[in-house]
C-alpha cells in the first residue's frame, strides 16, 4: 500500500532514541515539517526533559489536527512502557490516534518490509524479529547496564577497558589508546577510570565509538578487536531470532553505527552471509521515516 493512501492524512512519526527525538509531520503523504531534539525517552532522561524535549519537537511540528501519532522509542518492553510514553504524547496530540511501538519496528518499516529482522546499532543496541506468520522474537534491548553489545556506547566503554588492560602490562600507549586519551583531556589511561565513573553519560562515549574505526583504519589490533567482538555480537543475536522464527532474512541495520562505519558493514555483511543470513540492508533513510509504512498497515 502506498503511505499517501492512508486514512490517517494528518500524520507525525516519532523516533524517540537514547540521545535524541526525531519528529517528521506528513499530510496526505507528504512531508510538511521535520524537528528534532533531545531524547524523550524516560528510560535515558528524566520526566521532565522528556516533556521539555517532546514540547520542543511539537512546537515545531504543529499540534492541530492531527489524525495519528506512530511513536517507535527504545525501552519499550511492557504496556506499561507504553502507556507511560502515550501519555506524554496525548498531551500535544489529544484527539489523534496515538500507537507506540519498540523503536526496532521502524527500521524494518524504514525498509518497507513487513516481515524480517530489525538490527539497531547506535547509542544503545536492540534486535528484533517477524515472520510471515506474525510472530515476534527479540534479542537484547536491556538497556547499557544489562547488554546493549555492539553498540556505540559499548564500543566506547570497550576502548576504555582495552586502554587500562594496556595499561596495567607496562604496554606502550596504542593509536586507540592515544586517540581516546586526547579526546578525553587526559594523559594517563588511569585518568579514564575517574572520567567514566563521572558525571560523562552514555552519549559521551557513545560519541567516542568512531575513535575505534580511526583507530582500525591505523591498522591498531586492539580497535580491530572490538570491532571483531561487535560484530560476533550481532551473529549471536541475529542467530537466537533465526532459531525462534525460522528465517534468516531481510535484515535491515538502522542505527547511527549501522547506518554510518563502512567498516562495521562490511564485517557484518561477510559475518552474516557466512552463516546464512539473506537479504542483508543497511538503511539509507532515518528509521522515522517508516512511520508510514506501520500506519499503512495500521488502516482497515
Amino acid at each position: 500500500m502506498n503511505p499517501a493512501d492512508t486514512p490517517h492524512h494528518a500524520l507525525v512519526g516519532l523516533d524517540i532514541g537514547g540521545t535524541k527525538t526525531h519528529g517528521v509531520r506528513w499530510l496526505n503523504g507528504e512531508v510538511i515539517a521535520e524537528a528534532k531534539s533531545g531524547s524523550a525517552n524516560t528510560q535515558n532522561v528524566s520526566l521532565d526533559t522528556a516533556r521539555e524535549n517532546l514540547a520542543e519537537v511539537f512546537e515545531s511540528l504543529g499540534s492541530e489536527a492531527i489524525d495519528m501519532v506512530i511513536a517507535g522509542a527504545g525501552g519499550i518492553d511492557t504496556q506499561q512502557d507504553a502507556e507511560r510514553l502515550r501519555e506524554l504524547i496525548a498531551t500535544h496530540a489529544p484527539t489523534a490516534l496515538i500507537r507506540v511501538v519498540h523503536d526496532s519496528r521502524l527500521i524494518l518499516a524504514a525498509g518497507q518490509t513487513a516481515e524480517g529482522m530489525a538490527v539497531i546499532l547506535g547509542t544503545g543496541s536492540a534486535f528484533w524479529g517477524i515472520n510471515a506468520e506474525g510472530k515476534e522474537a527479540r534479542s537484547g534491548g536491556w538497556g547499557y547496564l544489562l547488554g546493549d553489545e555492539a553498540s556505540g556506547y559499548w564500543m566506547g566503554r570497550e576502548a576504555v577497558r582495552f586502554i587500562l588492560r594496556e595499561a596495567n602490562r607496562e604496554q606502550p600507549p596504542s593509536l586507540l589508546s592515544r586517540l581516546v586519551l586526547e579526546a578525553n583531556q587526559v594523559t594517563r589511561a588511569e585518568e579514564l577510570i575517574g572520567r567514566f565513573h563521572s558525571d560523562a553519560d552514555r552519549r559521551h562515549w557513545a560519541q567516542q565509538s568512531p575513535l575505534v574505526f580511526t583507530a582500525n583504519d591505523g591498522a591498531d589490533p586492539g580497535a580491530s578487536t572490538i570491532i571483531d567482538a561487535a560484530v560476533a555480537h550481532v551473529v549471536a543475536s541475529l542467530g537466537d531470532l533465526a532459531m525462534i522464527l525460522g528465517i534468516h532474512g531481510p535484515v535491515i541495520i538502522g542505527g547511527g553505527l549501522g547506518m554510518y562505519q563502512p567498516v562495521y558493514q562490511q564485517r557484518l555483511r561477510a559475518a552474516l552471509s557466512s552463516q546464512g543470513f539473506e537479504n542483508i540492508r543497511f538503511l539509507e533513510v532515518d528509521p522515522v521515516f517508516g512511520v508510514p509504512f506501520l500506519a499503512a498497515e495500521s488502516s482497515p
